[in-house]
Parts: structure tokens; C-alpha cells; sequence
């Protein structure tokens, strides 16, 4: 495994300054949800969001430098796959806490430029990302830096929660088990430095294990909250969990390195 120098990680750094200046953390986008149309809305030029995508990178345990990266788009309405495709690549960046997206968003994006080069029609309007969003150390983790570099509103989910700005899991914990909130199942996660930075979301009946959702780039955190929901048919949203279930699938699958 290389290391990494002061330089590189200096340039690490800029690059990532750099790209943060072009986030938005709004709402940028031509579709709406089924959900939020009204009657006005149902003329032919209204754009649905039909089409969410999700990535995920599986590891080989015999050489970690060895991952599959795994791209599948879901209708959104039934949460059945109507796209996917994986490739299998020996990572020469180590990871670095806080620097993730320097490893695993270049594969990622070229499934997506892939994609877009053949002009799919289920080219994904809103991509999930197994990582975090603005809930990063730097205010700008790898859904953030997919989102600028490919132009497409993301979402950041996390599956555990790292101490960021004075968030903690156990803060976390407390809140959900506070008096009153017993039947809440979203806790919005603001940082000593007052910002909301994401939230702690129950994604199903019963649960007792939140994920973590955050702004990746051009979509709002109410918005991703309500997208993240209509995408859970267990804990994590379907399109992370079927790009996990993939990615493991043709990493077991392959023999080759590519």
C-alpha cells in the first residue's frame, strides 16, 4: 500500500477546497416527487423523479487494494433494478480518513461517465452514495465530491457516525430516547457550530439503528430525507443496499483484475 506524503495530501487539500466552492446545497433540479405533484403538474412537461442510482465499492479480503465498484439505477416507484454494472480495479490511493473520495470517486465515476456516454435512458436523475455528504470532517465528503465532479444532485448516507463538529453516535442515542421523541423517527444533527449538518434517520418500523443522511450536492436536506424514505425497504435505502449486494456478488464472481 502507498503512502501518502505532506505534498500530496497538500494538494489533496486545494483540490477539495476548490471543488467545495462549486456545492449547493439547495434544491437544483428539474423533476418532482410523484408524491408532492399536484393536478397543475401533470402536464407532459412536468419531469418526475423516476431513476435513483447507487454506488458502492466491496473490498477483496485477501487484497484490500483489489475492490468492485458497483453502479445500479432503481425505479423508483417499485424499487426493482433496471440498471447495473460493476467494474473490478486495484486501488492505487490508500485511504486516508476525511480523503475518501480521492480512492473510490474516480472508478465510480466512470461507471457513470460510462453511462452517460452511450446516452442510457435510465441515466440515474439523483444518485445515493455510500458515504457521507456535508457530515464530514471538511464539510465536504465523498457524495459531495461525486455530485460536483459528475453534475448530478446526490445524497450522502452513512452507516455510522463519526465525531464531526461535536456529533456522536451516543448524543444521538439520548436524543431518540429523550422524552417525546419515543416516536420520532428523523433527528436533525446540528453541530457545535450551529449548521445542521444532516440527520439521524429510523428508516423502518421498529428500528433501532439510525442512518445518516446528509447533503451531497444540488438537493436539499428536506427533500433527501423524504427521497430517502421512499427508498427503504430495510435500514439502508434499496439502491445502497442492491449496489452493496452487487458489488460483493462480481467481486466474488470475478477472477480477473481489469
Amino acid at each position: 500500500m502507498n503512502s501518502t506524503t505532506p505534498e500530496l495530501l497538500n494538494e489533496w487539500i486545494e483540490v477539495q477546497s476548490k471543488l467545495k466552492r462549486k456545492l449547493v446545497t439547495e434544491d437544483d433540479f428539474t423533476w418532482k416527487l410523484a408524491s408532492k405533484m399536484r393536478g397543475g403538474d401533470e402536464g407532459e412537461s412536468c419531469e418526475v423523479l423516476k431513476y435513483v442510482g447507487g454506488v458502492d465499492l466491496s473490498f477483496s479480503k485477501e487484497e484490500q487494494s483489489v475492490a468492485c465498484a458497483t453502479l445500479v439505477v432503481l425505479d423508483l416507484k417499485s424499487l426493482e433494478i433496471v440498471y447495473q454494472d460493476s467494474l473490478v480495479v486495484r486501488l492505487s490511493v490508500p485511504y486516508v480518513p476525511g480523503f475518501l473520495a480521492f480512492r473510490e470517486a474516480p472508478v465510480l465515476l466512470e461507471l457513470l461517465d460510462k453511462m452517460k456516454a452511450c446516452s442510457h435512458p435510465f441515466y440515474p436523475q439523483l444518485l445515493m452514495v455510500d458515504g457521507n455528504g456535508i457530515l464530514h470532517p471538511q464539510g465536504f465528503g465523498l457524495a459531495c465530491h461525486l455530485g460536483v465532479l459528475a453534475n448530478i444532485p446526490t445524497i450522502g448516507i452513512g452507516k455510522s457516525l463519526h465525531h464531526v463538529d461535536g456529533l456522536s453516535k451516543s448524543m444521538v442515542r439520548e436524543l431518540f430516547e429523550m422524552d417525546g421523541n419515543s416516536s420520532q423517527d428523523i433527528i436533525p444533527l446540528v453541530g457545535d457550530s450551529g449548521q445542521t449538518l444532516g440527520a439521524a434517520l429510523l428508516s423502518t418500523r421498529g428500528s433501532s439503528k439510525p442512518i445518516y443522511v446528509s447533503i451531497g450536492h444540488r438537493i436539499s436536506l428536506a427533500v433527501a430525507i423524504d427521497i430517502v424514505k421512499l427508498s427503504c425497504k430495510y435500514r439502508v435505502p434499496e439502491t445502497i443496499r442492491q449496489a452493496d449486494i452487487k458489488s460483493r456478488q462480481h467481486l466474488h464472481s470475478c477472477r480477473s483484475i481489469h
